[in-house]
């Protein structure tokens, strides 16, 4: 009889706990010359809470694109419908990979959304909101491609001031908004060795889309 009494209790132990998925998720920086920040992973229940294209995006995110600083974005962590909140452990070099272990403990979790400055701009981002890692089963694994985004918060000047990364050292995020102030594929920087004078960039920082590559494996 108590042997029976111990199993009941463990199975109602088991019966306790929370549902959990592992993920191995790992990122790619795909460019040239462009580092990319401390990557920000969220994984949530609803749609839309990293950026809707086409619409303004959050302070949050706008000091992501434009000075690199993923502390708030991070911050979702306390709503509601986000489970967890991760970040690279520093910048992300051209070439260069990171990967992280994403655990979903609750029911409702399904989505893993992607964000991370191209430094030596003024707003470009690296990012995809919303990846749904429903279908995925154990030992499955799917590759995304994140194309660059411009935040629309910070005209593409590409002058010294106004660029946070090693190739400028410029001012990172301003609260001003001078631009079109809506997510839209990034046009791509010109540079100084294409007509740019002010431009503090040259041929080796331009990009093509994509910019970056995500591997989403699950593990068990």
């Amino acid at each position: 009889m108590y042997r029976f009494a111990l199993i009941g209790a463990a199975a109602l132990a088991l019966a306790g706990c929370p549902l959990q998925k592992e993920y191995t998720v790992t990122v790619e920086n795909l460019t040239d010359a462009q580092p990319m920040s401390p990557v920000a992973l969220l994984t949530h229940s609803k749609t839309n809470t990293l950026f809707e294209v086409g619409q303004p995006v959050s302070v949050a995110l706008e000091k992501l694109a434009e000075g690199g600083d993923n502390s708030d974005v991070l911050a979702y962590e306390e709503l509601r419908h986000v489970e967890d909140a991760l970040s690279g452990v520093s910048p992300l070099p051209p070439g260069a990979s990171e990967s992280f272990t994403v655990q979903l403990n609750r029911k409702k979790t399904r989505y893993l959304s992607v964000a991370s400055m191209l430094v030596n701009t003024n707003d470009a981002i690296v990012a995809e909101s919303d990846i749904d890692l429903r279908k995925l089963r154990p030992g499955q694994s799917i590759t995304i491609t994140l194309p660059v985004w411009d935040a629309g918060t910070e005209a593409n000047s590409e002058t010294q001031g106004t660029i946070p990364g090693p190739a400028a050292g410029g001012e990172g995020f301003n609260a001003a908004r001078d631009d079109v102030d809506r997510l839209r594929i990034h046009p791509g920087v010109l540079s100084a060795d294409d007509g740019l004078e002010d431009s503090a960039l040259n041929y080796r920082h331009r990009f093509l889309n994509p910019g970056a590559k995500v591997t989403i494996k699950r593990v068990w």
